[in-house]
This record gives structure tokens, C-alpha cells and sequence, in this order.
């Protein structure tokens, strides 16, 4: 007799605790100073699930916005699912986000502060449920940028002579 697969156990390509990377948004960490760290989960069409199961996705440009009282986040791309019909999805359509209201009552007074701003850093698979990662992040100025990579440079030759 056949046993039946559990819904939670993870697939070969995750790790253990069922997580799957899908995309990072490796500017954010460059262009901004990221502070609080949310996790939330994202309202999708069928079709964009597919799309994100084979691994395409951009949150290069993409940002997240409170628009009366809930998150959405813009600009993120999903390609339309290659075996898709007439109900494809659109690939840069606003998604919803969902946060528990006290995360959203959080972020709110902090996002109305000028300079503040929500960025997508990371999208994946949590147990099977697609997730975000959305960061309160502060702009870089240049000076800033160009100091982190001297940091960075510096602690590179620093590991290499010891």
C-alpha cells in the first residue's frame, strides 16, 4: 500500500525547514541602510505561483507602499507562466501583502518620516506559502556607498594576509 506524502515535508531542492529561495534584491543592501525586517506573505494568482515554482521572479525595482491601512507592494516582476492560457497573469501588477495589523500599525507612523521607505529584500518558499521579506530602509547617499565598499575591500586583503 502506497503511503501518502506530507503536505509540510520539504521537496529535494529545500532545505529542512522547508525553505526555498526564489529571488534577492541584491541593490537593496547597497543603495540602502535596512533596518526592520518583516515577513509576509503575498496574494498571487494560480499562474504566478507557477512561475515562481520555476524560479522567475525580479525584485530589483520593486517596492512596498501602505495604501489605506494595507501593503502592497509594486514594481516586483513575476513573468507570465510559459504554459499559461488566456488567464495569465500581468507581470508587474500591485500585489497585496499580508502583515498582521499590529506590524502595519507599526510601520505606518515610521513610513509618513521622511527618508523611509519599505523594500522587498528576499522571495521565497516558507512550508510551501510564498513569502517576502520587506525591509525599512533609509537611502545611502554616495559618500556612504563608497565608504562600505572600502570596508568591504579592506576586509577582504585583511582575510588574505592572515
Amino acid at each position: 500500500m502506497a503511503r501518502k506524502k506530507n503536505k509540510l515535508q520539504p521537496a529535494a531542492d529545500e532545505d529542512p525547514d522547508g525553505y526555498k529561495l526564489i529571488a534577492r534584491n541584491k541593490k537593496a543592501g547597497h543603495d540602502f541602510v535596512l533596518e526592520d525586517r518583516f515577513e509576509a506573505g503575498i496574494v498571487l494568482q494560480g499562474t504566478e505561483v507557477k512561475s515562481l515554482r520555476d524560479g522567475r521572479a525580479n525584485l530589483s525595482d520593486s517596492f512596498a507602499r501602505l495604501i489605506r491601512g494595507e501593503m502592497f507592494v509594486h514594481e516586483m516582476e513575476i513573468p507570465q507562466y510559459s504554459h499559461g492560457t488566456y488567464n495569465n497573469h500581468e507581470p508587474k501588477r500591485p500585489r497585496k501583502l499580508l502583515l498582521h495589523r499590529r506590524e502595519i500599525n507599526k510601520l505606518t507612523p515610521q513610513l509618513k518620516e521622511k527618508g523611509l521607505t519599505m523594500i522587498p529584500t528576499r522571495l521565497y518558499f516558507k512550508r510551501g506559502l510564498a513569502k517576502i521579506e520587506i525591509a525599512l530602509a533609509r537611502g545611502k547617499s554616495k559618500g556612504d556607498k563608497r565608504e562600505d565598499l572600502r570596508k568591504k575591500d579592506h576586509e577582504k586583503e585583511m582575510k588574505r594576509y592572515s
